[in-house]
């Protein structure tokens, strides 16, 4: 049995930015949020972090600043993924020299591969490393959608540790599991789905919402490893509001205007995307402030 990279919940961490260029200061504030919270890892360079628009140079910066920060504190998972398997695998290797403990891979995007060419593109990363690799799958973004049987291949390779699954489908989740068991591990891809996909066997959630409020996301995930699945749908059902605001528009333009109004870094993003529109800014405002008020 493969020993799961971490258990509970970890923060997909944004990349905040001032100026156009990474706001180093505000990164070191965010990062210190998490690292004194009861968060279990920090996902950096993901889908979350605006990844497709750091260049190379920029990527490993944040590696770099991120090991030399947290010192052990926290597991990191460096995001790597491309559409290009090479430009995978090179920044896999450099996830490595920083320090990283995983690395996680969303499938290529555009590209829009077949099955054969997605298993053959994971285990070429998987081969180039000797960190453990969790495949990410989110059909939504990158018009391709790993299979189970894709995934019951992938699982067969010893550093392939698991899926981050956020596919909206929590009958695909059931069907991993019973094809893979604990030869790929699951963590949610969904804040809004973290509580049946930990009741199928999940190890946890890869997690937007704790960027604001990272010990709320770290209690649901414990009380689900507790069995305690009564309070974890409380907490599941309260945040709902907020977590559906979140995803008002495209991820991370939500969460980048709660940081900003949180004082935690600048509502500032790389085009193509875009500030939150007026309209469903005052909508996250309004539930943020609802939310973070409300007893843990």
């Amino acid at each position: 049995m493969k020993q799961p990279v971490f258990i509970g919940a970890a923060t997909a961490i944004v990349t905040p930015f001032s100026g156009g260029q990474i706001d180093t200061e505000s990164y070191l504030r965010l990062l210190n949020l998490q690292a004194e919270s009861e968060i279990h890892a920090i996902v950096v360079c993901g889908t979350t972090g605006e990844a497709s628009t750091l260049s190379r140079e920029e990527r490993y910066a944040l590696y770099q600043l991120t090991h030399a920060y947290l010192k052990g504190k926290k597991k990191w998972i460096a995001g790597i993924g491309t559409n290009c398997t090479s430009a995978s695998i090179a920044l896999a290797k450099e996830a490595e020299a920083a320090g990283a403990d995983a690395l996680l891979a969303v499938t290529p995007y555009y590209n829009k591969c077949t099955q054969n060419g997605l298993i053959r593109h994971y285990t070429a990363i998987a081969d180039s490393t000797a960190l453990p690799l969790i495949l990410y799958n989110v059909p939504s973004r990158t018009g391709v959608d790993l299979s189970a049987e894709s995934c019951k291949i992938l699982s067969q390779h010893p550093r392939i540790n698991g899926i981050k699954e956020a596919g909206g489908s929590i009958s695909k989740v059931a069907k991993i599991r019973a094809l893979c068991g604990d030869q790929l591990h699951i963590w949610s891809g969904n804040d809004d789905q973290t509580v049946p996909i930990m009741a199928l066997g999940g190890k946890g959630v890869i997690s937007v919402l704790s960027n604001l409020c990272p010990n709320r996301v770290a209690k649901l995930c414990k009380a689900c490893l507790a069995e305690d699945y009564r309070l974890a749908s409380q907490l599941q059902c309260k945040a709902l509001p907020l977590i559906d605001q979140l995803f008002c528009e495209v991820n991370p333009i939500p969460v980048k205007a709660a940081l900003a109004s949180l004082r935690l870094c600048k509502n500032e993003l790389r085009l193509p995307l875009t500030p939150l529109s007026e309209a469903h800014n005052v909508a996250l405002q309004k539930i943020l402030s609802d939310y973070l008020i409300l007893p843990e």
